[in-house]
């Protein structure tokens, strides 16, 4: 009597254990009672990716002018201060004018006496026009007196010419800046003797507003380039500028021109680009960071990093479809920018992209999707990708 209860008890007990878990299984759902693994996705859309190019470039001057002594003379005195801003035709430099105005005064008394030997060889010409139809003077003496004329009337013009040349020496005797900018340092001390028999250099006037930065991009890259299929903005592609501290210019530069043909000693073609400087900021010279957008890659994906994954087929990325089941979708690779890669097939718009708990999840098996940003870091990071074969921005 006693054992038969004894072994009811235990038969309650075990069928009540079995309802039990049959309940737990019910309520988990899911095969072996598992729920589908949460994963973070990113959702896929299509876009022009812009094509950057990071370097370092030189700044130089928008123009630069050497002012040079274009006659001889005694240098007098300088006229600016050094490492100031100038004006187109200020005066910089004077040198004695005594020789080259004595040069015109010279010039002008030959004028004046060429005009007067010119006046009595017309007044000579006239006689004889009036005389050679009455046969008064023989025709020789009246073909003497025409040439006289003429002959007198060039010495003239070549007086007239001499004087104009002696007044451009001495307007030369001020030496003017030949462009805006900044003036340097000056190169001739007062008292030296200059622009003889050659043009003296005195100073340097660089214009820096605005500035040239000149950087190369190497075959390799312009290949890469071309092989993405970017296109070329032209006039649109944008520069941006570190500072040699790590600062960031507040100006943005311009593409302003682009080599052809290549350097044999570095087998690079060179770029330059412009950009602004009217605070004066920037001087020439320094060599500084530039990240140069040089086109945009039309209708490509940017696909990041850690959803990239590698086998013996090549890359592919895992994707969470509308059927909440995982998929496989080999991808081809362009180039890396930044944490991402530029996808340009492979995947569509509105793909949900795997890019945490990918170790959780096999093709075929459910998955629930969560917004990579809204996941909050759950799940071990996906292997990290292979590094680019060539980084073309």
């Amino acid at each position: 009597m006693h054992r038969s209860l004894v072994v009811l008890a235990l038969s309650t007990a075990f069928l009540a254990a079995g309802a039990c878990s049959k309940q737990e299984g019910d309520g988990q759902g899911g095969a072996g009672g598992m729920p589908p693994p949460e994963v973070g996705v990113v959702v896929m859309q299509r876009g022009d990716v812009p094509l950057t190019k990071e370097a370092v470039g030189r700044l130089s001057a928008f123009r630069s002018a050497d002012v040079r002594a274009r006659v001889p003379g005694v240098l007098q005195r300088r006229l600016y201060e050094e490492g100031s801003d100038v004006r187109q035709g200020q005066p910089l430099f004077q040198i004695d004018p005594a020789p080259l105005a004595a040069a015109l005064a010279q010039a002008q008394g030959a004028l004046a006496q060429a005009q007067a030997s010119a006046a009595n060889a017309h007044a000579a010409a006239e006689r004889a026009r009036s005389l050679i139809d009455g046969k008064f003077i023989s025709q020789a003496d009246y073909d003497n007196a025409i040439a006289a004329e003429r002959t007198s009337a060039a010495a003239v013009k070549a007086a007239e010419a001499a004087v104009q040349a002696a007044r451009i020496n001495l307007g030369y005797a001020t030496v003017r800046s030949p462009i805006s900018g900044r003036a340097g340092k000056q190169q001739v001390t007062e008292g030296a003797l200059v622009g003889q028999g050659e043009a003296t250099l005195l100073t340097t006037v660089d214009q820096l507003d605005p500035m040239y930065i000149d950087f190369s991009v190497g075959v390799a890259e312009l290949a890469q380039i071309r092989a993405a299929g970017a296109t070329r903005d032209n006039g649109a592609s944008r520069i941006q500028v570190l500072l040699p501290d790590g600062r960031p210019y507040d100006r943005a530069g311009t593409l302003d021109f682009s080599g052809d043909t290549v350097d044999p000693a570095t087998g690079a073609v060179q770029l330059r680009a412009r950009i602004a400087n009217p605070d004066g900021a920037l001087l020439p010279g320094t060599f500084v960071t530039l990240r140069a957008t040089l086109g945009h890659t039309r209708n490509a994906f940017l696909v990041p990093q850690v959803a990239v994954q590698r086998d013996q087929q090549g890359a592919y990325v895992m994707v969470v479809g509308k059927d909440g089941k995982v998929a496989r979708k080999d991808v081809t690779l362009d180039r890396q920018k930044g944490s991402d890669w530029v996808v340009r097939s492979g995947v569509a718009d509105g793909d949900q992209v795997i890019v945490s708990g990918l170790q959780r999840v096999q093709p075929g098996a459910p998955a629930k999707a969560v917004p990579a940003q809204a996941q909050g870091g759950e799940g071990a990071p996906a292997q990290p990708a292979a590094p680019a074969a060539a980084n073309g921005g």
